[in-house]
């Protein structure tokens, strides 16, 4: 991954980035409440990564549910926080088995309605076999999200053999700079759309982690799902289809977008310390 870094706008993207959380990590509150910070970054990122999946609710509205399974969009929006919560307790295995932290959060983000092979939308299963869930998908098995339609996924044997690749590349590690590495996880992970559902929140859960534990942003206070809500859904996905073109003008674009989200995310948090410093939060 080392000469996507030196696409241009890629080391433009990186040093703002650091700027973005070297101002958070410099804030005065996060001396002294950085546990709280962190944990309003993970809702946030949750909420935000749930509104790119279908489900755009306000936060208060997030905050005041207590059930999360009445409706689609309250299971879109159950899935997106158990993921959020369960992404920091992977950061150990990540380096070591990608694929096994990958099932993990696919198990967690599907809960207690797993999705069979040939299910529909509608979620209801019109084949018999084992549930869709905690494994990549199969021969016959069909994908049931619609958060990028313009990217059609892969078939199962591509899908299986670029899904290797990534995994080896995350275990064997690179030079690269962790917002490099975390953009091509999470555009690699949209592209091949490895599982029957949940691979959006998977996949920005997975960004997340990169970004965590490539040291860049040791705490989790620069959410980047929140910037690529900002930034727009269309937006995510023009950015994705760049990313999908395998260009190198399109992979710098995709590589600055998730920059910026990353940027964004940051300056979320540093709203969250001006609040909490003010006791407004």
């Amino acid at each position: 991954m080392l000469p996507l870094a030196d696409l241009p706008g890629v080391a433009e993207a990186v040093a703002g980035m650091r700027v973005a959380v070297d101002r958070v990590y410099g804030h005065r509150v996060m001396r002294r409440r950085s546990a709280e910070v962190s944990s309003e970054a993970a809702l946030r990122g949750a909420r935000a990564s749930a509104a790119l999946a279908g489900a755009d609710w306000a936060l208060e509205e997030v905050r005041r549910r207590g059930d999360f399974s009445a409706d689609p969009e309250a299971r879109v929006m159950g899935a997106a926080l158990r993921v959020s919560a369960e992404a920091g307790q992977l950061l150990d295995i990540w380096r070591a088995s990608p694929m096994r932290v990958l099932a993990r959060l696919h198990l967690v983000a599907a809960g207690g309605a797993p999705l069979r092979p040939g299910a529909g939308a509608d979620g209801r299963s019109h084949s018999s076999g084992p549930p869709a869930v905690g494994r990549p998908r199969l021969d016959g098995e069909s994908v049931v999200d619609a958060e990028v339609p313009v990217l059609p996924p892969p078939p199962v044997d591509e899908m299986a053999a670029r899904l290797e690749a990534l995994s080896q590349l995350v275990v064997a590690g690179s030079g690269a700079p962790a917002l490099v590495t975390a953009a091509v996880v999470h555009g690699e992970l949209m592209s091949l759309r490895p599982f029957t559902s949940h691979n959006g929140v998977v996949a920005r859960a997975a960004e997340r982690i990169v970004l965590v534990g490539g040291g860049l942003d040791p705490k989790g206070v620069a959410p980047c799902e929140v910037g690529h809500a900002e930034l727009g859904g269309a937006a995510y996905c023009e950015a994705l289809g760049d990313y999908a073109s395998g260009t190198a003008t399109g992979m710098a674009r995709w590589i600055a977008h998730c920059g910026r989200a990353a940027e964004l995310g940051a300056r979320e948090s540093v709203a969250v310390c001006e609040a909490l410093q003010r006791g407004a939060a």
